[in-house]
């Protein structure tokens, strides 16, 4: 079957390299390049099985030969037993310690990149502190040569909001999330100040302290938008100095904390660039560095791998928690955790939650699970973590930044333009068409795996390094691009009022 790829020997399903014609490799029908072909018949109602996992029930008799994809296999839900702690693998300690060129920050943290941020509290600061970042252009900022921009942070919400509860205690996680990250000088946070979400409460429940790097003004107080914009600009043109007043210095890979991120996912994420990601992140983890893994909706299905690599029962089980509130959230919305894969995931070759969810859960390489958090909430344990998340990429994201990555790796199959600030993205292709047609935005090419004899493990060996080099201020492609600016999406969980 040279034209197929059956990834374990137990799988009823392979998946085609190439299209494959009537009579090519057993092929009964057309199979499109990526799509699956039943290697052998499967009855109605029998367990569809690729990466020696279930996938799906097949919802009609399929001939072997036969294409396997939406019109032909069904998801069920699925009651696990779940098992923690049994699939322990301890990473190898090193030979040596590997190093970056990074910022040290107060509390041994370390910065990949040094922006000042201008934080919103609410939508209707949102102009000022666009007008404000906007105004420190390259020429102006020329003279500081160690800060690498201004940033505004604006987003939709803020106010028509319930003041407790998941939401509000969210958006705050996001807030002090970005002040504290690493990869953030200095902070300029601007409300309107009236709304729900108030500065003082955010500073009061975090501890934040006033002081020349941190400062805060409402559009009320200050006496309007015009003024609000200039005395935001003086506060900012009195911290350029101090921010400037830092340099890069050799810092352990150990201080490295990675966003694993996935969007536009096809057939080839789950055999290329994730295992790929996943050894990257085996790597930093044997460093001592942490590797965060998000999504939630898009780890349904194979959270069952994660509970067996769970540290303790304790973390398996915050873990299964995590699942069963996204069960009752989706349900009191009327929704369903198997309304994924999107259109294009399945044009990609996808077609249900749990052979997405097999693929994307392999950016968590198999090292042990080591904490489950909350989206925003600071991730302070080191090694193979979690953080829940909408499987929305740049809310995921934010989330991710907010609990404390300074650098994100996002694998992508169908093409993505994502990028972010201030913690730079790293994009890695899963096909080599994709790469070649967006080359502008992607980092490095993983189909090379499918089509270049490259190992999975000599890739993620790739990616690391590149770690190593864009956390030392090399730029990525996104990066040199100048996004990120558009893409700080705070999740927004409750109603609006």
């Amino acid at each position: 079957m040279s034209s197929l790829i059956r990834l374990d020997a137990t799988d009823n399903v392979a998946t085609a390299i190439r299209p494959l014609e009537v009579g090519t490799d057993g092929a009964t029908e057309l199979i499109p390049r990526g799509q699956k072909m039943a290697v052998e018949a499967i009855s109605k109602g029998a367990e569809v099985r690729k990466y020696a996992t279930l996938i799906g029930y097949a919802a009609e008799d399929i001939p072997a030969g036969a294409l396997v994809h939406t019109h032909n296999l069904e998801y069920r839900n699925v009651n696990r037993a779940y098992e923690f702690s049994t699939n322990l693998r301890e990473m190898a300690t090193p030979d040596t310690v590997d190093t970056f060129m990074g910022y040290r920050r107060e509390g041994g943290k370390v910065g990949t990149r040094n922006y000042i941020a201008v934080l919103t509290s609410v939508n209707c600061s949102a102009t000022a502190a666009r007008r404000i970042a906007e105004y420190f252009t390259p020429e102006r900022l020329a003279a500081y040569p160690n800060i690498d921009g201004v940033t505004a942070f604006v987003h939709g919400t803020g106010c028509g909001m319930a003041d407790a509860g998941d939401g509000f205690e969210a958006l705050q996680r996001v807030m002090w999330g970005y002040a504290r990250n690493p990869n953030v000088v200095g902070v300029l946070m601007a409300g309107l100040g009236c709304e729900t979400n108030q500065i003082d409460w955010l500073m009061e429940a975090f501890g934040l302290t006033p002081g020349p790097l941190f400062q805060a003004m409402n559009i009320q107080d200050v006496g309007g938008l015009g003024k609000t914009v200039s005395a935001g600009i003086a506060k900012i043109e009195g911290m350029l100095p101090l921010a400037n007043d830092v340099q890069r210095e050799p810092c352990p890979a150990s201080a490295l904390m990675v966003a694993l991120q996935c969007g536009g996912s096809d057939a080839w994420s789950g055999i290329t660039a994730n295992p790929a990601l996943g050894h990257a992140c085996d790597l930093l983890v044997a460093q001592g560095g942490t590797g965060v893994l998000a999504e939630t909706p898009e780890i349904y299905g194979a959270e069952h791998l994660l509970t067996a690599r769970a540290r303790t029962q304790a973390i398996g089980e915050q873990l299964i928690e995590r699942i069963r509130w996204w069960e009752d959230y989706t349900a009191r919305n009327k929704g369903v955790m198997d309304n994924n894969p999107s259109p294009g995931n399945k044009k990609g070759g996808l077609t249900t939650i749990l052979e997405k969810s097999l693929g994307a859960a392999a950016k968590g390489g198999t090292s042990p699970l080591t904490g489950v958090y909350k989206y925003a909430e600071t991730v302070r344990a080191r090694g193979f973590t979690f953080m829940d998340s909408p499987g929305y990429d740049p809310a995921s994201v934010t989330g991710q930044i907010a609990g404390g990555c300074n650098l994100v790796c996002f694998t992508t199959g169908r093409g993505s333009a994502f990028g972010s600030k201030p913690s730079p993205t790293i994009k890695v292709a899963t096909n080599t068409r994709m790469y070649e047609r967006m080359t502008d935005d992607m980092d490095i090419n993983a189909g090379d795996i499918l089509d270049g004899g490259v190992s999975v493990e000599a890739k993620g060996r790739e990616i690391y390094e590149m770690f190593l080099r864009v956390a030392s201020g090399e730029k990525s492609k996104s990066e040199a691009q100048g996004l990120g600016d558009y893409e700080f999406v705070p999740w927004q969980i409750g109603a609006v009022m």
